[in-house]
């Protein structure tokens, strides 16, 4: 008899032990999948994050680069009126804020890092090329020439494959500040450019260089005149 109740509270243990183990197991992988669940919540996507940019200046639909093409190489005949002209969006003032935000990208991803006369000399060859003879009439014309080229473009952020992303705002207002000014005087007062219609880097040496006639040096930008 004693023997007899003592198999039955064993077998009572091993039940209930049974059943306690199979409560914890559950309960752990009811943590663990919670656990997940606020992990996957609490960390965007990498394409979330991405595809929140600071400022994204827009620009035309425009190909990839080519291999080999040297920026700022002279391009003998004009381009089309339909990729020379700014479009009309309906006012001279609208006009004239348009061509100031193409000449202040252009001064951003070509002379951010430089000091405000580097930055001047940019955009005086911006404006001297659309007075030029050839060459297309409007500030944005002239920023974007040949990007829908076979010869490439002009400058290297218009058609260099990567996204025309603003991530310093101070940079950016800086520009906007030199376009300004240059815009309002034309880039004829106290010009540092001297007529320049042509730049490049002071650390490549492009082919063309050696048929133009070096007119200034300026922080890290080499310029010319034909």
């Amino acid at each position: 008899m004693i023997m007899s109740v003592v198999r039955d509270d064993r077998g009572m243990f091993k039940t209930t032990l049974y059943a306690a183990l199979c409560s914890l197991a559950f309960a752990s992988l009811s943590f663990d999948a919670a656990a997940a669940d606020d992990t996957a919540a609490a960390a965007p996507s990498v394409a979330a994050v991405a595809s929140t940019p600071d400022v994204l200046v827009p620009t035309p639909n425009l190909p990839a680069s080519k291999p080999g093409v040297e920026m700022m190489a002279p391009i003998p005949d004009p381009m089309p009126a339909a990729t020379t002209e700014a479009a009309d969006p309906g006012s001279t003032g609208e006009r004239a804020q348009g061509e100031k935000n193409c000449l202040t990208t252009a001064i951003y991803f070509e002379a951010r890092g430089e000091n405000t006369k580097g930055q001047k000399a940019v955009a005086e060859v911006i404006l001297a090329r659309a007075r030029t003879p050839g060459r297309p009439k409007t500030i944005c014309g002239v920023v974007y020439e040949g990007s829908q080229r076979k010869t490439g473009c002009q400058f290297s952020f218009t058609c260099d494959r990567w996204a025309d992303l603003v991530r310093d705002r101070a940079a950016w207002k800086r520009a906007r500040r030199v376009a300004t000014a240059v815009m309002r005087t034309r880039g004829k007062v106290r010009p540092v450019a001297r007529g320049a219609t042509y730049y490049h880097a002071s650390y490549v040496t492009p082919s063309w260089a050696s048929h133009m006639v070096k007119v200034a040096q300026i922080g890290s930008h080499i310029f010319y005149r034909p």
